[in-house]
């Protein structure tokens, strides 16, 4: 058992040392926040983010949105975080309405520099200019990284998705760059083959991401699997049930894979008939029974089922619809659901985060980072301005 007095325990934790001895990866946390390893592994019933060391051999994945295109507030696009006892941090997928859950957690956003996308959906990419902006305000002072697939053509490949957008928005990136850490308002696209089967797209720091194809509305769908010490997650993206899934995915610890609404209560969600609907539910994506298919072929620890919003009928559908096909460990996934895992058992808890929360302080490295000249309005812009006000003079740096 692991006890850690104070005030000495404070000090310890802040250089990223247990009064075991035994080091972790530290992050930069809020003011007046301070973290804990978790004893004889025994979790708090909910997660207070920044509130508990994760272990080094332990993986914690927080669900940021598992909803619809037409989001709602308590289900917002399609987006996973996952956490590394190594330090490292990934997400799979930004759709819109994400980053505020991201934002909720306060996490270090040195460190929130890899992105991967599935596909190029809005509900599953919809946050990427938040994400790349919103990071960079926030405390990243590198290149935000991102990782996708080509597409039948160039232009649907994630390197023109990535430039069209950084283009559309090149008006903020010039009137931030130089008040924020110039390198932060960089891109760096790897765009790689969409049909690569299971084969390596990022590799580093212990950290293996392997990709495959997905079945969905075109081609330059894909699914990942992350592998780090021993512990496995797969993130299925939007698809039809498809061979590659079943294959790659077995050894999942988590495996995720939409479990979408099926056709009947599709077609009431949407007010669509039940043709669009049956389409919609068993051709581009996996219904309830399908998800169950592939789960009991695959053999996760904990399949992760998401892609609806669970109100009381739709879970109960869902539920109905998987629980036909298969029988084993399974959570249906709700926005800010986290999932603890290690080798020897998986947690799965809510987090309780503050709806008013300021992102957490920046690092020296954030603070130092090379800046530019700030920028400013033109002469005859500067000549407008109203002579019935004195800003108050600028403080010594």
């Amino acid at each position: 058992m692991i006890n850690i007095q104070k005030p000495l325990a404070g000090a310890l934790v802040a250089l990223g040392v247990l009064a075991s001895g035994v080091t972790f990866a530290q992050n930069a946390l809020p003011d007046g926040r301070s973290a804990a390893p978790i004893e004889n592994g025994v979790y708090p019933a909910s997660y207070f983010p920044n509130t508990e060391i994760l272990g080094d051999a332990e993986m914690r994945i927080t669900a940021l949105g598992t909803g619809m295109p037409n989001q709602t507030k308590a289900a917002v696009s399609i987006s996973f975080y996952v956490e590394l006892g190594n330090g490292d941090v990934f997400l799979f997928d930004v759709g819109t309405g994400a980053t505020g859950n991201l934002f909720s957690l306060r996490p270090d956003f040195s460190k929130v520099d890899k992105v991967f996308f599935s596909h190029l959906h809005v509900d599953h990419v919809g946050d990427f200019m938040g994400l790349h902006v919103g990071g960079w305000l926030s405390g990243r002072y590198k290149p935000l990284r991102v990782f996708g697939p080509s597409g039948s053509e160039k232009e649907l490949g994630t390197k023109a998705y990535v430039d069209g957008m950084s283009k559309a928005y090149a008006w903020d990136l010039a009137t931030r760059t130089g008040a924020l850490p110039d390198e932060g308002a960089k891109l760096e696209v790897t765009e790689f083959d969409y049909m690569l089967e299971n084969e390596v797209v990022y590799q580093e720091n212990g950290v293996t991401v392997r990709s495959w194809p997905a079945i969905h509305s075109l081609d330059g769908s894909v699914s990942y699997s992350l592998d780090w010490n021993g512990l496995k997650y797969v993130f299925g993206g939007d698809t039809y049930p498809n061979k590659w899934y079943v294959e790659y995915a077995k050894g999942a610890d988590i495996a995720s894979h939409e479990a979408f609404l099926p056709p009947k209560a599709l077609a009431k969600y949407f007010g669509w008939d039940l043709s669009q609907a049956t389409y919609v539910a068993t051709r581009i994506h996996s219904e309830p029974a399908a998800f169950g298919k592939v789960m009991s072929a695959v053999e996760p620890r904990m399949a992760l089922g998401y892609h609806s919003v669970l109100s009381p009928e739709n879970y109960q559908a869902i539920l109905e619809g998987v629980r036909s096909t298969y029988d084993g460990p399974l959570t249906l996934a709700r926005d800010l659901q986290v999932i603890n895992v290690t080798k020897d058992q998986i947690v799965v808890r809510e987090a309780s985060i503050d709806d008013y929360a300021l992102p957490p302080a920046v690092s020296d490295e954030y603070i130092n980072a090379p800046r530019s000249a700030e920028k400013e309005t033109s002469a005859k812009v500067q000549a407008g301005k109203w002579d019935g006000y004195t800003p108050p003079p600028m403080p010594d740096k």
